[in-house]
């Protein structure tokens, strides 16, 4: 009876928007129930708001540990744990024996969601496929499902499940994307004269019309018709600047910072290494966007010894919690202010406690997360035993891939010449700034001789990373594992490089991002 009544305190003051009062109701409530499943739930809910990350997170493990059989409630919980970075105990959950059970075609697909975000794609096909099996159908469960066969390769299906979702009527601009990007458009086999009619009757300025233009701008450019594909390109990105506006000045001011805190002694201070336990050992591959990342992903991922575990957001939220902040960026002023205090051993510990599952009995996992180029230097002193591997590539080539790409709410600054030759640039003098404070840390791969000279960049990568030379990493393509980025069409071909220099078809009309690039472009 008593907690009843304690609940109803929580309940009252909480539809009163008392907050503080429904955490200490809750505190109190738990003194005396500690197995209290939902109170641990809603008190992470009430400390997140706080940013009281850690306390956050300790809530949310403790609630999960006594949530069973109730689906609605699993999959609040599970929300609640990976928005903190809790994976281990979030994938617990997805294991739990209610889901085996479940009978709900449209849960079954949103865990599916949850299950592709882990990377864990054979998991994901599975539920997807049980959803359907189920009856279960809409448009965004034919985008999730197209999506998957995607990433795992099976481009035919893909293409017929992303037509069945455009079919439905809906306004789906990512799905017409998605679909552009599945394979080459022919002459004979295109969509442009239906792309005309959706852009001309999306909501003007949507993000649907400006998806709708990237992908009539990829089946143009494949058709070579390139007047007509820059226009499109143009529009979509228009679209997309105005609608995420990036903010190059603060930018470069916070990577001003980064690079004032992180000296030449910051990995060697007291408590910098941390304890790597048993294998396995991350290997980082880093870069722009767009710049060969998945490429060398793949090419590694080929070696026995090597699991390739996707891009992980894993540390950054590492980094969160030893900052004890939540941001949704890699890094903001908050971190920044916190970062010479921060427990690097105990960042590093945590990183692999959550990751090190992915490595499936090997000896490596690659985290291929390209934005953590902002990252490295917490990565280098959190993680002495970590590879971190760039791959570099000419900035036109770069730059006008990222450009011309559609990430959604992604990497705002790639909409605009301005915005996205600045951010180059930030990007470049971190990488200088990192090499010069981390000497050998940091293995440089070249994108063009990654694809024109494979043999000679695999065995010194290989050797980077005291691996053994294995043939297989020769023949990327020939790695079948799930690929859950832009290339995942690309990458499943031989080795080749057309992608070199693609931007000089458009040289003219890239002639203001090359100015604003200025000595950088060369």
């Amino acid at each position: 009876m008593g907690s009843e009544r304690q609940w109803a305190r929580v309940r009252h003051y909480q539809a009163t928007g008392q907050k503080d009062a429904a955490k200490i109701a809750l505190e109190s409530l738990l003194q005396k129930n500690p197995d209290d499943g939902e109170a641990h739930l809603l008190l992470a809910s009430l400390l997140f708001a706080q940013d009281r990350y850690r306390d956050c997170a300790r809530h949310a493990v403790l609630g999960a540990a006594q949530i069973h059989g109730d689906i609605p409630t699993l999959t609040r919980t599970i929300n609640a744990l990976l928005q903190v970075g809790e994976v281990v105990a979030a994938r617990a959950c997805l294991d739990d024996r209610a889901i085996a059970d479940c009978t709900q075609g449209a849960v079954l697909a949103q865990l599916a969601g949850i299950r592709q975000m882990l990377g864990e794609h054979e998991a994901a096909m599975f539920l997807l496929d049980r959803a359907r099996g189920l009856g279960h159908d809409s448009a965004d469960f034919r985008f999730t499902r197209g999506v998957q066969l995607l990433f795992n390769g099976r481009m035919i299906e893909a293409e017929r499940e992303l037509d069945a979702c455009l079919a439905m009527g809906t306004q789906y601009g990512r799905a017409a994307v998605t679909r552009a990007r599945v394979r080459k458009q022919t002459a004979a086999s295109n969509h442009i004269a239906d792309l005309r009619q959706r852009i001309a009757g999306a909501d003007p300025g949507s993000e649907n019309q400006a998806a709708f233009a990237y992908a009539l701008y990829k089946e143009l450019d494949d058709l070579g018709d390139h007047a007509n594909a820059w226009a499109a390109l143009t529009q979509g990105a228009a679209i997309m600047a105005q609608r995420y506006p990036y903010d190059a000045a603060a930018e470069s001011a916070r990577i001003d910072r980064l690079l004032g805190l992180i000296g030449a002694d910051f990995v060697s201070k007291p408590g910098a290494a941390a304890d790597p336990g048993p294998v396995p050992t991350p290997i980082f591959i880093i870069g722009m966007p767009r710049s060969g990342t998945t490429l060398l992903d793949r090419l590694l991922g080929a070696h026995p010894q090597v699991e390739s575990a996707g891009e992980l957001g894993d540390f950054a939220r590492a980094l969160r919690w030893a900052a004890d902040h939540f941001s949704s960026q890699p890094i903001d002023d908050v971190i920044l202010d916190r970062a010479a205090n921060l427990d690097y051993a105990a960042l590093g510990q945590r990183y692999l406690a959550q990751t090190r599952w992915r490595a499936n009995g090997k000896r490596y996992f690659i985290d291929k997360l390209p934005i953590n180029w902002v990252q490295a230097g917490f990565i280098a002193r959190a993680l002495p035993q970590a590879r971190i591997l760039h791959i570099r590539r000419p900035a036109m080539d770069v730059c006008f891939s990222n450009y011309r790409a559609y990430f959604g709410a992604g990497y705002a600054y790639s909409y605009a010449f301005d915005t996205l030759a600045a951010h180059y640039r930030d990007y470049r003098r971190t990488l200088a700034h990192w090499h010069r404070v981390l000497p050998g840390r940091i293995l440089d791969v070249d994108y063009a001789q990654l694809v024109t000279n494979t043999e000679t960049v695999a065995r010194r990568a290989l050797e980077f990373c005291d691996l053994p030379f294995a043939p297989e990493c020769l023949q990327p393509s020939g790695n079948r594992n799930a690929v859950a980025t832009l290339s995942a069409a690309q990458v499943r071909e031989p080795m080749h490089d057309r992608a070199m220099r693609e931007w000089q078809r458009y040289a003219v009309q890239c002639a203001p991002l090359r100015e604003r690039l200025g000595d950088l472009a060369d």
